[in-house]
């Protein structure tokens, strides 16, 4: 995970440089929207699970795919604004950056600060090697692997090693690192991921089992909680003029992004694995969130269908050709 986490990593540091977050304006939208589509679904997790003694699995409703959300919105096409997609791709950059942060703050074991203190001077010459832009290929290689196992001794979650070292890479290295790992990433890593954490026996009570407070506590996080914290921290934002919607885009096609964002699948599950030990508990967890995915799949395509037929019919409705009549007319005038 920590070569997915890299990857990840790359796409953070290519967007600060140069992309969607390259500025204060351009990030504060994507920003507070992130947080809100995570401060949301981990409260409506913590009311269906206050009494149930599996609060751990607090995070695990936080998370959006990147891949499957971008991948959906292809597959929605031409009703899914070019827009509106890379605001997801930024917005869900930094959810994945969120997601890593609780997982390192939250999930990680007891801390061995011995180790710790090494992992940090590794991270410091890593910075220094940066800074005096040197281009020794061996130092990172070296250097991450000796930070990888530094943190995975020193108890915090190592997978956090890839953004880390993303973000210290020489600008002139990463597409060249991009082209290495994308293929394994995406091809070998994560299937074997999800082979190694989807492969579950489905229990014979399924029903009952999405009913549990973990999964409802998932589910509702992810399909209403994600939409509703994107929207309202957005719309607030907007509201105080701290940030603007991005151009041609209005807020039902906003809303359904942010049903999309309810996907969570690689994070969501690698935050299972970590938030419970409980066998029973995981499969749960693991059947929700891919519930969820394909609920969220559901809903998002029947919901821009929906908006597009709307769009159509205002299009061709008697008093839109009237309107748009008169308006070439006016036009051909002037």
């Amino acid at each position: 995970m920590s070569f997915f986490f890299l990857l990840a990593g790359i796409e953070i540091k290519r967007e600060l440089l140069e992309g969607e977050l390259s500025s204060f304006q351009k990030a504060i939208l994507p920003f507070g929207a992130a947080l809100g589509g995570m401060l949301v679904p981990a409260l409506l997790y913590f009311f269906f699970n206050r009494s149930s003694g599996h609060l751990s699995g607090w995070g695990i409703p936080t998370a959006t795919d990147i891949a499957f959300s971008l991948g959906i919105a292809s597959i929605i096409g031409k009703r899914f604004p070019v827009k509106l997609k890379i605001f997801l791709m930024a917005l869900a950059i930094i959810d994945d950056l969120g997601a890593i942060v609780i997982v390192t703050l939250f999930y990680g074991g007891s801390l061995n600060f011995t180790y710790l203190v090494a992992a940090c001077i590794l991270y410091g010459l890593l910075i220094l090697l940066n800074f005096s832009k040197s281009k020794n290929v061996f130092w990172y290689v070296v250097i991450p692997v000796a930070l990888w196992y530094c943190l995975y001794r020193s108890g915090i979650e190592a997978a956090i090693t890839g953004v880390l070292v993303a973000l210290v890479l020489p600008v002139q290295f990463l597409t060249s690192v991009e082209k290495v790992i994308h293929f394994p990433v995406n091809f070998i890593i994560l299937p074997l991921f999800a082979f190694a954490n989807t492969a579950i026996l489905l229990p014979e009570n399924l029903w009952n089992h999405l009913f549990s407070p973990v999964s409802i506590g998932i589910v509702v996080g992810l399909i209403i909680g994600k939409p509703l914290g994107i929207y309202l921290v957005s719309k607030l934002l907007v509201y105080f003029k701290l940030a603007h919607l991005p151009s041609k885009i209005n807020w039902l096609q906003f809303i359904g992004m942010g049903t999309l964002a309810g996907i969570g699948f690689t994070m969501s599950i690698f935050t299972t694995t970590l938030a419970f030990n409980n066998l029973q508990i995981k499969e749960e967890a693991t059947v929700a969130v891919l519930f969820a995915m394909c609920l969220s799949f559901v809903i998002s395509s029947c919901y821009f269908f929906i908006l597009d037929v709307k769009k159509l019919n205002t299009m061709h409705s008697p008093h839109s050709i009237i309107t748009d009549s008169v308006n070439e007319w006016a036009v051909s005038q002037n």
